[in-house]
């Protein structure tokens, strides 16, 4: 790849951002938010709408986020749209500026909530080139810097790119679950009331939260769940405890190999107990673990709100929302372990059952908040599994 140089018409004179590569590559921009530096891996998004939640997605801990759509910030941000306190994705880069918010939900501007959160934008970035480096070259490792001044120590930033390890190995479930178990009761959405609490004792779930977003734990009450969540690190022993009448493992960041040191000989023992387990992402991930399969790094992952995936079972195609940057080697699959969605894309895994057990999971978000809702059916199937 090219040393680039991106510019755009703007008040400023000269460029006050600047992402840079590990193989030395630099693209100049107009930094919006808060302003430093931050080292991560690079990734991108597809998805046309849900930046906020993109954002405040755990499972983007570690990455800086391209949005290949190019009007970010036109519906604002809204404190009901974060999907966990605060962001975990390190940046974001855009195309335009930021634009200004025209939605009625809207609170507050993009560009004053990143700077309150203490997030870094880089705006004037042709990220349709970029978008198609990282798609043959891989995700690739970066330092992004904003600085009013416009003044950058260039070879800093490119060694800082290179000492970046990356994610292979890393165990970043434990950085971002919760310090300790609480209650979920907030059902999804619904015009023109907003969330409402649910009203009747449900099948009583526990989630494990490897970085669950809250729209999942929403999902799962407005389908008739009595849900309690407990940390990453949370045994079966404590899982039992609770006597649950089904586990739901959560999506979360960073190696799943890694999460699974502690999180693997927890499932296994969940499926000794013979209740219903829903997994999804990372969960879908340490289920296939558990079971005897292995994971691998993808080149650059599945970002989006667009892809396509095949149920094997019923051969009906669903628009799913992904973010993963691992996946679940389908040839590791070991017998009785079925592999029921797959990736249009890349004919990648994206789901398992167990036969005779109700145990399933997909590599997707079923919750996809703001959409696609097709996938919606995944957890009215882990209740009737309760059910039986």
């Amino acid at each position: 790849m090219s040393a680039a140089t991106s510019f755009k018409p703007s008040a400023s004179p000269h460029p006050t951002a600047c992402l840079a590569l590990a193989d030395g590559t630099l693209f100049y921009g107009y930094g919006f938010g808060a302003e430093g530096t931050e080292i991560a891996e690079l990734c991108f998004n597809t998805a046309m709408t849900g930046y906020q939640e993109i954002m405040t997605d755990p499972s983007y801990a570690g990455q800086i986020v391209t949005f290949t759509f190019p009007h970010i910030g036109n519906t604002g941000v809204t404190p009901e749209d974060d999907e966990t306190a605060d962001p975990f994705a390190s940046g974001m880069v855009v195309k335009w500026d930021p634009t200004d918010a025209s939605n009625w939900r809207a609170t507050e501007e993009l560009t004053v909530w990143l700077k309150r959160r203490g997030r870094i934008g880089i705006g004037g970035l042709d990220t349709r080139r970029l978008t198609r480096a990282i798609r043959q070259q891989g995700a690739p490792h970066v330092a992004l810097s904003y600085s009013e001044g416009g003044v950058f120590d260039i070879a800093d930033l490119v060694e800082k790119a290179r000492s970046f390890k990356g994610l292979e190995g890393l165990d970043l479930a434990k950085e971002v679950t919760c310090a300790q178990s609480y209650t979920w009761d907030e059902q999804r959405w619904v015009w023109p009331d907003g969330y409402s609490k649910t009203t009747k004792p449900g099948h009583k779930v526990v989630a494990i939260d490897f970085g669950a977003k809250r729209n999942i734990l929403r999902c799962l009450a407005s389908a008739g769940c009595d849900v309690t969540v407990l940390p990453a690190t949370a045994t079966a022993e404590e899982i039992l405890a609770h006597a649950p009448e089904g586990v739901f493992l959560s999506n979360g960041p960073g190696d799943p190999a890694a999460t699974g040191v502690y999180a693997v000989p927890m499932i296994q023992g969940i499926l000794k107990a013979d209740i219903p387990v829903f997994g999804i992402c990372l969960g879908h991930q340490m289920l296939a673990l558990a079971l005897g399969a292995k994971t691998v790094k993808m080149s650059h992952g599945h970002h989006g709100a667009n892809h396509p995936v095949k149920d094997k079972d019923t051969g009906k195609v669903e628009i799913t929302s992904m973010n993963h940057g691992f996946a679940v080697d389908s040839q590791s699959l070991p017998k009785g372990v079925v592999e029921t969605h797959i990736s249009l894309f890349d004919g990648s895994n994206c789901g398992l059952r167990v036969d005779g057990k109700p145990v399933f999971s997909v590599q997707y978000h079923p919750e996809a908040s703001p959409g696609p809702q097709d996938s919606y059916y995944l957890f009215e199937r882990f209740v009737k599994a309760m059910e039986k």
